[in-house]
């Protein structure tokens, strides 16, 4: 039976909505028969499914692995675990695909299904096409099986081989996300020690939200930090593919920080290596890249598009300011917060064993967090056209990467559009306040050309 999807569930990275509202059992069986035609299509035969730990998880696993089979491929199952663990299923196992069933760090309400296809990400066209495809009920028919496989340990296994981070206390907070079960293993497998919270998987996210970009979900990490004294405490999303990291002091590590922590040693590997992060990351990190003889490449922000881009250049590392870190330098190249973590332990210790003397030794700068406006879907793209045209014309320096990112004296300020929600997204950068209020009125006068003001921020 053709199949139409709710238009908003289809987005750019992934396939997300509110179950029962805009996603649910049918939406499940439909990206099954739709994605297991693609593979039959590129000569495959088979794909790895994982879940969260969401409520709606495992019903919408049941109808994805009906889908999957009724269009004739085979189906092995993983189980609950983060996205990462699923990738890793894809990247090691005799499989062509891989289908993670996640609402990633969404409120409790949401779900949705990230994909690989060939070990490659599977986004922007590929996931309209599906919708294309089930309308038109255009889907290969068969009958596949499904067979179990438990691959924690082994994940777990290589998340830690060769292991050389020493001996650290360090907080861990999983956030009741699909983190938690891994992390119980991994941290029984690394000297030190290890005080957790919150690893008992729970879909409605009981203590707070599985997000730690927001400082105010750092809270609980914070205090364990402080009040036992470790060296630095490590926090994950719902489905484990970005990490959140605090130092000795509780200061918030943000994304681009650490990755300029995590180049160091990788540069020295690989002298002059390309590092990519994303236009919203500060200007501090691709300095501290080129000084370490690396080759810093701003790219657009999105998992998919850096993981595409990461296989183009040969990029070892890549990072996005959202917390997601990709490692292709002795790794698979996806976005893994659990293996973050342990490039992480090692990266402190090979830089002098204090991540709170690595934070003080970052140049202080100002700077805003990521700002979000709700801005219509039919309008954002354009206002953004309308910016670059105007600073084209008074001769600013812009960068055209993704939206408008401008340097001044001041510093750099962005707008751009986000791909997956009806919102312009607004950063700025300065070595003082004085600085960031003139970087700011500038984003507003922008918008006021184009009849917008910043209003209220928008949720994520």
């Amino acid at each position: 039976m053709a199949h139409s999807f709710n238009p908003t569930s289809l987005r750019e990275y992934d396939i997300r909505g509110i179950v029962g509202k805009t996603l649910g059992e049918a939406d499940a069986y439909a990206i099954g028969r739709g994605f297991a035609t693609r593979v039959r299509r590129h000569g495959g035969t088979h794909v790895a499914v994982g879940y969260d730990g969401r409520e709606s998880s495992p019903v919408l696993e049941a109808a994805l692995i009906r889908g999957l089979n009724d269009s004739g491929v085979d189906v092995t199952r993983i189980g609950l675990g983060p996205t990462p663990m699923l990738y890793y299923a894809e990247a090691t196992l005799e499989v062509d695909g891989g289908i993670q069933i996640t609402g990633s760090h969404n409120p409790a309400e949401y779900n949705g299904f990230k994909m690989v296809l060939q070990h490659k990400p599977f986004f922007g066209a590929d996931i309209q096409l599906l919708g294309v495809m089930s309308e038109a009920e255009d889907w290969e028919t068969g009958t596949g099986t499904v067979t179990d496989a438990d691959i924690m340990d082994l994940y777990v296994e290589r998340l830690t081989a060769g292991y050389a981070g020493g001996e650290f206390r360090i907080g861990w907070d999983a956030g009741n996300g699909a983190s938690g079960p891994v992390i119980e293993k991994l941290v029984k497998l690394l000297p030190g020690e290890h005080p957790l919270l919150y690893t008992d998987v729970d879909g409605r996210f009981p203590n707070h939200h599985p997000d730690p970009t927001e400082e105010k979900n750092l809270a609980d990490l914070k205090k364990l930090v402080l009040d036992k004294g470790l060296d630095f405490g490590l926090a994950f999303d719902g489905d484990g593919d970005r990490i959140g990291a605090v130092d000795g002091l509780g200061r918030v590590i943000w994304g681009d920080q650490l990755l300029s922590i995590l180049a160091e040693p990788v540069l020295r590997e690989e002298p002059g290596a390309t590092i990519i992060a994303d236009v919203k990351a500060s200007q501090a990190l691709y300095d501290r890249i080129a000084e370490l003889g690396g080759t810093p490449l701003m790219w657009k922000t999105g998992h998919s598009l850096i993981k595409t881009k990461m296989k183009e250049t040969g990029s070892p590392l890549a990072g996005e300011m959202s917390g997601h870190i990709f490692f292709a330098h002795d790794y698979y190249g996806f976005d893994d917060a659990q293996y973050a973590a342990v490039r992480l332990i090692r990266a402190v210790r090979m830089l002098g064993g204090s991540l709170t003397a690595l934070k003080d030794a970052m140049p202080a700068m100002v700077n805003t967090p990521e700002l979000r406006f709700t801005v219509s879907e039919e309008r954002k793209f354009a206002v953004i056209d309308e910016v670059l045209d105007r600073l084209e014309k008074s001769g600013a320096d812009v960068n055209r990467t993704d939206g408008a990112r401008v340097n001044t004296p001041d510093g750099w300020w962005l707008l751009r559009a986000s791909n997956t929600q009806d919102v312009l997204v607004a950063r700025a950068e300065a070595r003082d306040q004085a600085g960031l209020d003139r970087l700011m009125a500038m984003i507003d006068e922008q918008l006021a050309a184009s009849g917008l003001e910043r209003g209220p921020q928008a949720g994520h």
